[in-house]
């Protein structure tokens, strides 16, 4: 029997219908990239990112880090904790390398010839000054997949200039776009650029080892930059610059292509987003305020009127929202099938029965915190789903492990810490 709105709209805005459900790591969890081997040289999040998709379906990741502090996620604190670490680090194991030193360019490259994938952020050249540039890389393994992340790409007139995800958003067009018409471009609180920049290049990276497993190609280097992904997102920016001759300004949180489209505080102090993108929705939406006249009317009758009286439209349907709480709207627009959802905060988020009920949150094991929420592995696979292995490691937690696995004795790695090396 399905839910009525009313049903839905209670059971999963008002609370949680059962605990996030506590994951257990599994260090024997095989998964379908079980068998890869990534070294992860980068630092913060775009590298970490890419790496975190693959760590999540079973690569071994590991993370080479320098010695004095590892990677900059590790000193992101909050109360103590760095949280950013523990969740991106994890499923993934640390080697700390000195890379000033030549014996410890050395481990790394023994590490390259037992190696698939190999991930760095370095500005472009910074890698080749340090004679380990993809061709010495590739001469000691031919098949090895080499990742470069960088903020414009290893060609181009902007290839030196630093790239922090902020400065992307700005050069990319987003920032321009994002905010409101009589205000400043707004940047997202988000670390958007990287983000996405990671999903593109964990997909990336498995299109290269497809190439290698089809026989289409042994090794190559993806050149990965974060402005491109960035830029992409914006859709059908430039044809619409090309078509029309404009530049599209800032609308806060109404649409360039369809309205209704906003959102709309309820009596009871929360928001609701709505979109009414098709003709369909908008009858929808204008019929459950008691306006179904208003698809008739020419004012609102098509896409195109709706975009040119927006203010009007925002006028009679926030005040219709304004009027009634929450759960009130959102039960009266389900049942109506418009196109309506809060906008949630992380407490929200936190107690929602879907969040919940789908596992879209876990609470993984933590030495420090008990048990720590994250999200789950993403996406879901019927047959071969990605898992939990381990936590994020600390600092060069498994430099004798790894170290052996290359054929170093103890004694050769008790030398080489001694020598600042590891």
């Amino acid at each position: 029997m399905s839910e009525t709105a009313d049903e839905v709209a209670s059971s999963s805005e008002t609370g949680g219908s059962r605990p996030l459900r506590q994951i257990e790591y599994d260090p024997q969890f095989q998964g379908p990239l079980n068998g890869l081997r990534v070294i992860d040289l980068s630092r913060v999040l775009a590298g970490n990112m890419i790496s975190l998709q693959l760590a999540d379906y079973g690569a071994e990741v590991i993370k080479v880090e320098p010695p004095d502090g590892g990677d900059p996620l590790r000193a992101w604190l909050v109360d103590g904790h760095s949280l950013s670490w523990k969740v991106y680090g994890r499923n993934k194991k640390s080697l700390t390398l000195n890379l000033r030193t030549d014996a410890a360019k050395e481990v790394l490259l023994d590490l390259v010839e037992a190696s698939d994938i190999f991930i760095e952020n370095y500005r472009p050249g910074t890698l080749e000054k340090m004679g380990l540039g993809p061709d010495v890389l590739m001469a000691r393994n031919p098949e090895l997949i080499v990742v470069r992340v960088s903020g414009f790409g290893q060609t181009g007139p902007y290839q030196e200039l630093p790239g922090f995800g902020t400065l992307i958003e700005a050069m990319s067009g987003f920032a321009y776009r994002n905010g409101f018409p009589d205000r400043e471009p707004v940047l997202p609180p988000i670390h958007m650029a990287d983000m996405v920049t990671g999903l593109y290049g964990a997909m990336a990276t498995l299109i290269a080892v497809r190439a290698r497993e089809k026989g289409s190609c042994a090794g190559q280097i993806i050149d990965m930059s974060l402005l491109e992904p960035a830029f992409s997102i914006l859709g059908p920016e430039a044809a619409w610059h090309q078509v029309t001759g404009r530049v599209r300004e800032r609308v806060g949180s109404r649409s360039n292509t369809a309205a209704p489209r906003n959102v709309y505080k309820t009596r009871d102090g929360k928001w609701l987003a709505m979109s009414g993108s098709t003709q369909p929705l908008a009858a929808r939406i204008f019929a459950a305020v008691g306006r179904a006249d208003m698809i008739e009317d020419p004012k609102f009758a098509t896409n195109q009127a709706r975009l040119d009286h927006r203010a009007e439209i925002d006028e009679i349907i926030g005040g219709w929202i304004g009027d009634r709480d929450r759960d009130e709207c959102l039960a009266v627009f389900r049942e109506a099938g418009a196109t309506v959802a809060p906008v949630n905060d992380i407490g929200d988020i936190m107690e929602d029965s879907h969040f919940r009920e789908r596992e879209i949150l876990v609470e993984a094991p933590d030495e420090d915190l008990g048990y720590l929420p994250m999200h789950n592995v993403v996406p879901r696979l019927s047959g071969t789903p990605g898992g939990f292995t381990c936590p994020a490691p600390k600092l060069g937690e498994h430099n004798s492990e790894i170290l052996q696995m290359l054929g170093y004795s103890a004694s050769e790695v008790s030398e080489l810490t001694k020598e600042g090396c590891l």
